[in-house]
């Protein structure tokens, strides 16, 4: 899983040049996992993306981080 990790970033470091990223995986319902797969989130991130970049993977797009109970 890390080389396929690996791969995508340089193909969005390439095409997108992004200031960072954020990385994501939820193993096991105690950690959050709500798809019952391996899965991983790679997420580009650039400088003033977000007005406050804090709070993990999930609330990067707010709107869409309670998707669960919609």
């Amino acid at each position: 899983m890390f080389a396929l990790l690996t791969q995508a970033k340089a193909e969005l470091d390439k095409e997108f040049q992004p200031d960072a990223y954020n990385i994501g995986i939820n193993d096991g319902a105690a950690a959050g996992q709500t798809v019952p797969h391996v899965h991983m989130h790679l997420i580009p991130r650039f400088k003033g993306d977000r007005s406050d970049p804090r709070g993990g993977v999930r609330w990067i797009i707010p709107e869409k981080a309670d998707y669960w109970t919609k």
